[in-house]
């Protein structure tokens, strides 16, 4: 094994582990929200319930408000991941992929602790922050993966069209993080028909290419 190949081996554990252990954490946190209101979580218990050091936690995410950062930017990339594989299982139907995918996620946002403390009392400033004035950090990473998706599935957006498309996509879900729906299939059914239109490839017209000029 040359040492470039064995530099790009020891590169790939390296990222393997810290993603194994930023999961392991994360799901100690929720975990933990299942227990008790997040003002009441200390790094060290977050800690000790993932079987890690304060150390370690502190690296990773740096403090309190790093943790929060993570455990929502991994709820935003969940619905990344659902409208993707609703985009895939639904070749060519923008409307069935946007509201199986948007329903799904209102499933699961629903039932995260997280979410649900914001709607338990008064609700924690520094997560409200995190879904409003503050939500750019979780809101690009996931419309970044998301355009990505809008430019490689059969949607195949331009770039521009898919970054303003997806940024979209993903802060109308955040905005019902913080206001959920009382009908989220009627929600999931609306959000797909205003979306769709913008989401589904137009087809080409007779005697055109597909990019509309004439052949």
């Amino acid at each position: 094994m040359s040492a470039d190949d064995r530099t790009e081996r020891q590169s790939r554990y390296r990222l393997a582990a810290t993603s194994l252990m930023r999961e392991t954490t994360l799901d100690a946190l929720r975990e933990l929200l299942l227990e008790r209101p997040w003002p009441t979580i200390t790094m060290t218990d977050v800690a000790v319930a993932a079987g890690l050091s304060r150390q370690t936690i502190y690296k990773e995410f740096r403090s309190r408000r790093g943790l929060a950062e993570g455990y929502a930017l991994r709820l935003t990339d969940s619905l990344v991941t659902v409208i993707e594989s609703a985009l895939y299982e639904n070749p060519g139907d923008a409307t069935t992929a946007l509201r199986e995918g948007y329903a799904t996620f209102f499933e699961l946002s629903g039932a995260d602790p997280l979410v649900m403390s914001l709607h338990q009392g008064k609700a924690p400033e520094d997560l409200l922050r995190l879904i409003t004035t503050d939500s750019n950090i979780i809101i690009r990473p996931a419309a970044d993966r998301l355009a990505q998706t809008l430019q490689r599935s059969w949607v195949n957006s331009s770039p521009d069209d898919a970054d303003i498309i997806a940024h979209a996509i993903v802060r109308l879900a955040l905005s019902f993080i913080a206001n959920p729906p009382e009908d989220t299939a009627a929600a999931s059914a609306n959000t797909a028909r205003l979306f769709a239109p913008f989401v589904a490839a137009p087809p080409p017209v007779k005697g055109c290419q597909p990019n509309g000029v004439p052949t």
